[in-house]
């Protein structure tokens, strides 16, 4: 790929996320099948859903989420109740579970708590259902997701994918190239095969 160095060529793409982003859970299911690798999953605070001017803002935005779920053959997204909520906590047990090696399913696990199942990942039973389902003890998670340290891994994560040019997630990086949102997953696979 021009302008790509051969250690660039070489490393795995990276997709950026927040668990509280729809557009990042339709990503999120598709990821690895248009990718053809498993990329490398990394919990970000980049973008934030919500900030509507107007209510029918809002319907626009979740009746298209709706029908890409629909047209992507996933289950009809149910939302949560309190949308958007605060995914902090949510997502420094995302961190935690990249640390452990089980940041992918939690991850679809928490995804899938939110716009499956309609539960509001502000509320950390939520969270510690999809940290079940990635078979995370409920007290390594609350101790871990408490800690300096973990909180400091997600934004040390959130400032370099914001160098590496990450503005809004979901987005994927291919060598130095980002691609944003759900409906660039194709050109970035695109990238990905041109690197190869």
């Amino acid at each position: 790929m021009a302008g790509s160095s051969t250690a660039d060529a070489g490393r795995a793409p990276a997709f950026y996320y927040d668990v509280v982003s729809p557009d990042a859970y339709l990503a999120a299911e598709r990821v690895v099948g248009v990718l053809g690798v498993v990329p490398e999953f990394v919990p970000v605070r980049i973008g934030r859903v919500g900030g509507f001017r107007c209510a029918e803002e809002e319907d626009i935005y979740r009746t298209d989420v709706e029908r890409r779920a629909a047209a992507y053959g996933l289950m009809p997204v149910r939302w949560p109740e309190a949308f958007p909520s605060d995914t902090e906590w949510a997502m420094l047990v995302a961190t935690y579970a990249k640390q452990t090696g089980r940041v992918v399913a939690y991850s679809m696990a928490a995804f899938r708590q939110a716009f499956a199942a309609g539960r509001d990942l502000g509320e950390r039973d939520s969270v510690l259902i999809a940290a079940a389902a990635a078979e995370l003890h409920p007290a390594a998670v609350a101790k871990s997701a408490e800690l300096g340290s973990t909180r400091r891994r997600l934004e040390e994560a959130t400032a370099t994918a914001s160098a590496a040019g990450v503005r809004d997630v979901p987005a994927v990086r291919v060598g130095e190239r980002i691609f944003h949102g759900d409906r660039e997953l194709e050109a970035a696979a695109r990238a990905l095969g041109a690197a190869a």
